[in-house]
This record gives C-alpha cells, structure tokens and sequence, in this order.
C-alpha cells in the first residue's frame, strides 16, 4: 500500500531545467549526512546542476561513495561534535544542513544525554557551520543555505521531544540568517519533508511500533501516513529536487521560507 517508488516531483520542470543549464557549475555545495537517504540524493542533484560536491558524513565508506558518485570531495567527521567544524578545510557557496538522527521515547524517559546529543548535531553544528561559511558568502555577494528541516519543524508528534524540538528551532535559525543575508545575496531557506523512504524512516518504523504497541505495518499505515492526504513515503530524491530549486536562480527571491512537502499533512 505505502510502497510507491518512482515518483517524480512537482519541481521537476523546474529542476530539468536547473540540470540542463547547469546553472550551479562554478559553485562548491556542502552537504552534511551526505552519505545515504536524502543527503546522498542532494549530492548528486546538485552536481547534476553543475556543483561541486563536499559530502559531509560520520560514515566513511559512504561518504566516499556518494561524493565519487557526485564526482566530489567527501569529508569524514562526526557533526554531532560541534567542534570538529573548525577542524574541517570547507570554503563553499552553498550549505545544505541535512545530518540528523532520531531517538523515540517519552518524554519524562527520554535519556537527557541523547537530547543534548541531537540538539549538537541538529542545531549546534547547523549553526557553527553557517558562521563558518556565510563571510565567504558575504564577501562574493551570493550564498545559498537549505536546511533540511522536517513536517516536524512545523507541527508535534508524541515521542520526538527531541527531534521536534531541533527542528523547531532550525526554524528560527534559517529566518534569521535570512534576515541577515539578503543584502548580501544570501538566501536561507528550510524544506519540511513528511517521511522519507530513508535509513532513518526505516529504523524509526521498529521503535515506534514499539512505543505504539503497533505492528511495522500498522505504524506506517496509522501513525506515519495517517496525517497526510497522500498515503506514500516520498522519495529522497523529490526532496532533492526541491533542494535545487532553492539553490537556483529562479529561487532569488525565496528566503525565509518554509517549504512543506508533505502530501497534505499540515493543511489540517
């Protein structure tokens, strides 16, 4: 039922086009959790567009993997150490703050030491790395950050304190830098993704039917897609080509936006 692969976004007129004149050739992208799921699936759209790619990822083998298949560099590091930001040769036009994990508990069992751990990776090292990247932005006066965000960036599920709360706040994060960046040509800009046919997804399906008391099947089927109007997984690759799009040209004036993809679930 939920399985439906091979569909193509609704940017992807757009994103053709973005592919076809390579419009981003000139142009360094860095994309953090780019070793599988959607990071791997923008490393490689936006090298489709022309860019160079640095990918980003605590899992070498992968990271070598995805940046060979986007023709790139790869770096190895584990992001939810913020410091090691400094510690990485990076120097790019482009940010796309994607790395991300998930832990699955209620809140009054929710291990205060997994909490701190993904606000380091989800929102600190977001932070440090667009400190680190937006005075080269500044100084060529074009810049583009995406952040990958999440449906959870805009509404609550139960048993994501700490997800919900990272992604609330990359929210904020991305209107600012906006704010700050437009008069230097620098958009900043979050895409909300509902599930993704991901590593991630998949490992959540078990935790959750867990918490839920649910069978795998029954959580994709009542919990993940029960809020959306369109009952499938998306695909890494339609967030990728919405990725791009907010990268290209004739995304110039889109900043400080939130960009919902995610069949329907926050028209409730």
């Amino acid at each position: 039922m939920w399985s439906d692969r091979g569909r193509r976004s609704r940017f992807a007129g757009m994103s053709g086009e973005t592919a076809k004149h390579r419009e981003l050739t000139g142009r360094t992208a860095v994309v953090t959790g780019g070793a599988s799921g959607i990071g791997r699936a923008c490393a490689r759209r936006l090298a489709e567009a022309g860019a160079h790619v640095i990918v980003v990822d605590v899992s070498a083998d992968g990271a070598k993997e995805a940046a060979s298949e986007a023709g790139g560099e790869f770096r190895v590091a584990d992001l939810s150490e913020p410091d090691v930001v400094d510690t990485l040769d990076l120097a790019a036009d482009i940010l796309v703050n994607n790395a991300g994990l998930q832990h699955v508990a209620p809140v009054h069992e929710f291990p205060p030491e997994e909490f701190a751990r993904i606000q380091r990776l989800m929102v600190e090292t977001p932070f440090r790395l667009a400190r680190r990247l937006l005075p080269g932005m500044y100084a060529q006066g074009w810049g583009r950050i995406v952040n990958v965000s999440s449906v959870h960036g805009l509404v609550a599920s139960p048993y994501k304190v700490a997800y919900v709360t990272a992604k609330h706040a990359i929210e904020g994060m991305s209107k600012v830098i906006a704010l700050e960046g437009a008069e230097h040509g620098v958009t900043s800009n979050c895409v909300n993704p509902s599930y993704v046919r991901t590593p991630l997804v998949e490992k959540q399906i078990a935790a959750q039917a867990r918490a839920h008391g649910l069978s795998e099947t029954e959580v994709v089927e009542q919990v993940m897609l029960e809020p959306a109007a369109i009952k499938r997984l998306l695909e890494p690759a339609e967030v990728a080509d919405v990725v791009a799009y907010l990268c290209s040209e004739q995304a110039a004036f889109i900043t400080g936006s939130s960009m919902p993809i995610d069949g329907g679930w926050t028209a409730h």
